[in-house]
């Protein structure tokens, strides 16, 4: 990667027809001698031409953006007096800018290639590709000679190039292999377009051996036919088929697409009037031009919202989220001043049930655009997203394309959800990198899916994804979205959202009047919190809804008004289902309070410890992952090097360690000072207040580092009970996030060290560490 993002200039040459490929030898004939001076000074670079002939002045839409660079081997005249020039490729480059004009240039980086076979399996590549071509050779003439060929050939991408001169290969199907990154994925290709000419050459063998026998009943039958079009057209009687023929060219003359478009489609049309007789190759045609005619090509005017209407949409539909919603006023601020759509991705990334989606769904109102929704959980393989190639049976278009087909434009609000759950990677293509083309401002105005292949212009539509977490997401698709977090509910949040949202839209869904049912305040908070457990609303939203249900039938038997009460809820869903952990009155020595972070908000964590004889060794339980096991070895170790060594006599005691809810796998370093605390506890058999709870990352040397979460873990900790909570000093920051109503009910104390967590829980001060093997006066009580 010796000249990974660096930009280089190079005169071009256009390349019509020829298949580039790196590492292979290509010729060229009839250069002029000022194109050969030109070219031979040093590195050039062939790129690809979209069109069919030859120019006098080149333009940069001429070209396709990625080719190679080159360096001449000789030049020579051959048989028939032609200048021949032999060159060498050497790099698959990305053009950053070309230059127009007869002699056109370039600047460019250099994109790598990736290695992705082992040699092995490019052994296996080279013979699968050769025993194929020895295949079809017995079908042609000078197929012999061909396949001797194809046997010297040991690396791919030079095989490649050889067999694709004698392919009938479109410029669009040569380009999709020199694009192609992976070497793995161009042999695939490679081999699909193999499969598919040798297809066609057994087709055609047999359409041969057929014909000499048949040619006279087809011209038979071709002559009565036409006879029998012109008899319809005398009678007016013209049929179904030959009206639906001529709608499609009326109908792709009147598309408003670009020229390219409606040529490719007019061809595709014409194919289908001349088709012989109705059969398969008449249905792919007709469901391909019914696809691509419903498409939307009109480019639709630029929708920039009212940024005071859109403030108020959002206010409406969603309680709180401050911050998000300011994100998203800012983000279409930005869109309104640049005066474009183009660019536009974002991502909410939160626990389930926080209103990701129906996040979207507002913005989609708060625009004035068209709402459309794509779930990508479980996709696994790329041509969900792609599509599939029209060679085969039941193709059908990406998900992409069908979501911009029910929009019915092609500037539409589109909900990418559950990015974190697709599949990446298999042996059908990688979804994720699939949809990196998709997302990429740069590249998605010309997708291009398997199915309609043409490009289709997706600047314009504003993406959306949501995930719970980060973490399955790969980092280049990361990089083309803004990431806007969505952090959990507080109680009080839900308490508005339950009155202000859901229950009028359970009551709505369910049939009943909201002056005929009222949940009272006290009853939503008992449900809130001692009926759910999670960060967002869904649940909540459940046990609203098991309300309706279980009232509805006393609704249509009586006009009363109904209120619901505290009391009522354990007759209506049963017993308390709360299973948050609630501090207590005490802790014994050894046990100390924590804090973690969970998909359903934060929760208080209790670590346990105790000592027993033996000989010195640690037992961990709990099913603690290996980040939590490392934290318990560090504060054990800490432990030994703070306190003076007759405190305990670690060499003839064993420690225990337990973390309860032993069923939870637990991990994360969040926990280390606070099994420093509850060891330091047992060691100096002093309890830790329960009221006190803590979080931080503990470091060999002492140090308290800055963990995640925060937010959750106080909600957490509110909830429990907790009064006082130590928390990392680079922690502070987070604070701004945490609601007033939650950090006044709390003193909370950020700490540097481990000599401050025990000054604070222990009321111990300890001495600088290079004193503390000496006595154990120091320890003041």
């Amino acid at each position: 990667m010796e000249y990974e993002n660096q930009t280089f200039s190079a005169p071009v040459l256009p390349v019509l027809g020829t298949l580039l490929l790196p590492g292979t030898t290509i010729q060229f004939k009839n250069l002029n001698k000022h194109d050969i001076q030109r070219l031979n000074y040093g590195t050039f670079v062939a790129l690809p031409v979209k069109g069919e002939a030859h120019k006098d002045h080149w333009e940069a839409s001429d070209f396709y953006r990625t080719g190679v660079t080159c360096e001449i081997v000789s030049v020579y005249e051959n048989e028939h007096n032609e200048t021949m020039v032999k060159a060498r490729t050497l790099d698959r480059i990305s053009t950053n800018q070309v230059f127009d004009g007869r002699y056109p240039s370039c600047t460019y980086e250099i994109a790598y290639e990736e290695e992705d076979l082992s040699e092995r399996s490019i052994i296996d590549m080279l013979t699968y590709i050769k025993d194929t071509v020895r295949e079809m050779s017995a079908s042609f003439r000078g197929g012999e000679w061909i396949a001797n060929r194809t046997d010297s050939y040991t690396d791919i991408n030079q095989l490649i190039t050889f067999l694709a001169q004698y392919m009938p290969l479109s410029q669009n199907e040569r380009n999709e292999l020199l694009v192609q990154t992976s070497l793995k994925q161009r042999s695939l290709q490679f081999i699909d377009l193999l499969l598919r000419q040798k297809e066609i050459l057994a087709l055609n063998l047999q359409m041969n051996e057929k014909f000499s026998n048949e040619a006279n009943k087809y011209y038979r039958q071709q002559a009565l036919r036409k006879q029998l079009e012109t008899i319809q057209k005398e009678l007016n009687e013209e049929n179904e088929d030959g009206e639906q023929k001529e709608s499609y060219v009326q109908r792709i003359q009147a598309l408003e697409a670009s020229e390219e478009v409606k040529k490719s489609l007019l061809e595709d049309a014409k194919k289908l009037e001349t088709a012989a007789q109705p059969g398969t190759e008449q249905d792919v045609l007709r469901n391909y031009l019914d696809f691509a005619l419903s498409l939307p090509w009109k480019e639709e005017e630029i929708h920039f919202a009212d940024l005071k209407e859109a403030r108020k949409v959002l206010n409406e539909r969603h309680y709180g989220m401050d911050k998000v919603k300011e994100r998203i006023i800012q983000h279409l601020a930005i869109m309104r001043l640049k005066n474009s759509n183009k660019g536009s991705a974002l991502l909410l990334v939160g626990p389930p049930g926080t209103g990701k989606t129906s996040l979207g769904k507002s913005i989609a109102k708060a625009l004035g655009r068209e709402y459309t929704r794509m779930s990508l959980g479980g996709i696994r393989d790329e041509s969900e997203i792609r599509g599939h190639r029209r060679t085969y049976v039941g193709a059908m278009a990406g998900r992409v394309l069908q979501a911009i087909k029910r929009a019915g434009t092609n500037d539409p609000v589109m909900i990418l959800d559950e990015m974190d759950k697709m599949m990446q990677g298999g042996f059908s293509g990688d979804p994720a990198a699939a949809m990196l083309e998709v997302l990429d401002p740069e590249q998605n105005d010309t997708f291009t899916d398997h199915y309609l292949d043409l490009p289709f212009d997706l600047s314009n539509v504003f993406f959306i994804g949501t995930a719970n977490s980060l973490d399955t997401i790969p980092a280049p698709l990361l990089d083309r979205m803004e990431v806007i977090e969505i952090t959990s509910y507080t109680s009080e949040e839900k308490f508005h959202i339950a009155k202000d949202h859901l229950i009028p839209e359970v009551l709505k869904e369910h049939g009943i009047d909201e002056s005929r049912l009222m949940i009272e305040d006290d009853a939503i908070e008992s449900i809130i919190e001692e009926y759910t457990m999670e960060a967002g609303c869904r649940g909540l939203k459940k046990r609203i809804a098991q309300i309706a249900r279980a009232r509805s039938e006393q609704l249509i038997d009586s006009t009363e008004f109904i209120t619901i009460k505290k009391e009522d809820l354990e007759d209506i869903l049963g017993s308390n289902k709360r299973r948050h952990e609630k501090v207590k009155e005490a802790n014994p020595a050894g046990v100390v309070t924590g804090l973690a972070w969970t998909p359903v908000g934060g929760e208080v964590l209790f670590i346990e410890t105790t000592d027993m004889p033996g000989n010195g060794q640690t037992i961990i339980t709990g099913q603690l992952g290996d980040v939590m096991k490392e934290s318990a070895r560090i504060s054990l170790s800490v432990l030994k090097s703070r306190l003076p060594l007759d405190m305990m006599s670690f060499e003839q005691r064993d420690i225990h360690i337990h973390v309860p809810a032993g069923a939870t796998p637990k991990d994360g370093p969040s926990a280390g000072i606070t099994l420093f605390t509850a060891l330091a506890s047992l060691a100096l058999n002093k309890p830790v207040d329960s009221k006190i709870a803590m979080t931080g990352e503990l470091s060999l040397s002492g140090d308290v580092l800055p963990i995640g979460g925060l937010k959750e873990k106080l909600f957490g900790a509110q909830r429990a009970g907790i009064t006082k909570v130590l928390i990392p000093w680079d922690n502070r920051a987070d604070l701004k996030e945490v609601p007033e109503s939650v950090k006044s009910k709390l003193e909370i104390i950020p700490v540097h060290t481990v000599e401050d967590v025990l000054r604070e829980t222990l009321q111990i001060a300890l001495p600088p560490m290079e004193h503390h093997l000496v006595d154990t006066s120091f320890i003041r009580m």
